[in-house]
Order: C-alpha cells, then structure tokens, then sequence
C-alpha cells in the first residue's frame, strides 16, 4: 500500500509542530509548512536532533505565491491547523486586527484547499482535515473575533465535506478545547499592539486573561494524528471528549436566550477573565 504523504500548516508552533513530529516518529510521510524562514531553520535542526525525517517548506498560507508553490507538492492529507488569536472585544478591536484574524483562519485554508481539492478529485481520494475549535461551536465574550474565525471555518468545512463526498474525499474537523501551548495566553495580549494609546478601550486589557484552566496539550497531539491518518472516522472531534456535554449544551442555550436576560450585570466570562492568572492548568 502507498505510503500517504500529509502536509500540515502552522507546523513551526503549538499543536502543529507536535503533530508533525508525531507523525514523522511513526515513519509517516510529512511535509511541516511553516510560516517564515527562520522557522525551518529551527525546525531542521530540532528534527535533526531527535533523528526524525520530515520536509520542511516555508508556507504562509495568506501569501499567494507561497500557496501557489504548495500546490506543486503531490499529498494525499491536507491539514490546514495554521492560525492566530486576536483577541478582545467586538467593540473594541481595529479593523486590520479583525481582517487578519480572518484572513489567517478563514479565508487562507479555504484558498489553501482549492487546489489540492481538485487534485483529489482527480484521484478519487483524499483527506482533507481542518483544526478549527471548540470556539467554533460556542463563542465567549473577548474572543468574538477568534471565535467568528471559526465559526466561519465550521461552515466552511461542512459545505465541502457535502461537496466532496462523491469523490471519495473525507473531511474532518479537530476542535481542540483549552490546551496550554500558549496560544490562548498570546490571545489576551493581543491588544498591546492595537494602538499606541489604548486608553480608549471599553475593556480593561491590561488585567485580563484567558478564562479557562487549560490542559496538557499531549491529549489533542494523540488524538489528532489518529484523525489525520483515518484511524478516526468521526466528523467532528471534539478534544478533550468531557468538553462535548457542555459545547452542546452551550450551543443549546442560544436557542432559550432572550435579548434582555441579565442586563446591567457583567458576564460571568468577563469576571473570569479578570480573575484568571495567564497560564493556569487545569488540576
């Protein structure tokens, strides 16, 4: 049987770069895009060190010509995991750090895809697996723009999946929930570099953090490869399993809010948010 071959975005940091050496450890067939150059630097050297087989190629994926290269890379799994995190009120945050959130999440794995799509189709196979998150099925206060990001990719994913079934092309999502890879923390700095004066700001930055305790992101690593290499069938996989009761119940009660329950009061994630230290793990 032909060995697949699986390109991953984001490959320089996070999620990633441990799926990428995962894979690579099990002999696998990899290709680590990476957002500059002096990512693959690095990252030849960390895989030189660890004794690892793996190419790696400089892929911005909002970078048209960067794009365009790809495509010259025969791959049969196409993990488009590369993204950011503005973070900060809908209010509150400027219009270029809102594009770019979308750009970035959105609108680059969607351009990435096309390409490789109709390569598959040519085949009749293929896999096509995109990162999204558990903030793609409920949306807090802070995160609107991350959170719009994925949303937005959620659909996305489900329009292709219905597309590309009768060509023999699976499609998956991985939701990871709150995994401390420092992600999540660079969300709520996010706002140092909005203006030089943010003193205008609705929502006191400086002392926010992110909300949730998080998790040994080893658990996604694990459970993402088995996604990627078709161990895993299901369609959305939300990571960890114990999160899925409270996305659906979440999702759930949009559907009882009504626009007037508890005005005058600040949101319980808010409040959160000013209380949470950066950083904290879940026990």
């Amino acid at each position: 049987m032909t060995e697949e071959t699986i390109l991953v975005t984001g490959a320089g940091t996070g999620f990633g770069k441990g799926i990428v050496f995962k894979l690579a450890e099990q002999g696998k067939s990899v290709i680590a895009g990476v957002e500059v150059m002096s990512q693959v630097s690095a990252l030849e050297k960390e895989a030189d060190d660890r004794g690892v087989d793996m190419q790696i190629e400089k892929l911005d994926v909002t970078n048209p010509k960067d794009r365009k290269k790809a495509w010259s890379w025969d791959i049969d799994v196409l993990v488009n995991n590369a993204a950011v995190k503005e973070g900060g009120s809908l209010v509150d945050i400027p219009e270029e750090n809102l594009r770019h959130q979308f750009e970035v999440n959105t609108f680059a794995p969607v351009l990435l895809t096309q390409e490789f799509a109709r390569k598959m189709i040519k085949k009749n196979k293929g896999r096509i697996v995109n990162v999204s998150s558990v903030s793609g099925l409920m949306a807090d206060p802070l995160s609107g723009p991350y959170c719009g990001s994925k949303f937005a990719l959620e659909a996305f994913t489900e329009s292709l999946s219905k597309e590309l079934q009768e060509f023999n092309i699976e499609v998956a999502t991985i939701n990871p929930g709150p995994y401390l890879t420092g992600f999540n923390d660079r969300e709520f700095e996010a706002w140092k570099n909005w203006h030089e004066d943010n003193s205008e700001t609705v929502f006191d930055y400086e002392n926010a953090a992110f909300p949730y305790e998080q998790f040994d992101p080893e658990e996604v690593i694990d459970l993402a490869v088995k996604v990627i290499l078709g161990e895993t069938k299901t369609y959305r996989n939300v990571i960890p399993e114990a999160m899925v009761p409270e996305v659906k119940k979440r999702r759930g009660a949009v559907w009882d809010k009504e626009t007037d329950d508890a005005l005058g009061q600040r949101h319980e994630m808010i409040e959160k948010s000013y209380q949470m230290k950066p950083g904290t793990k879940a026990e």
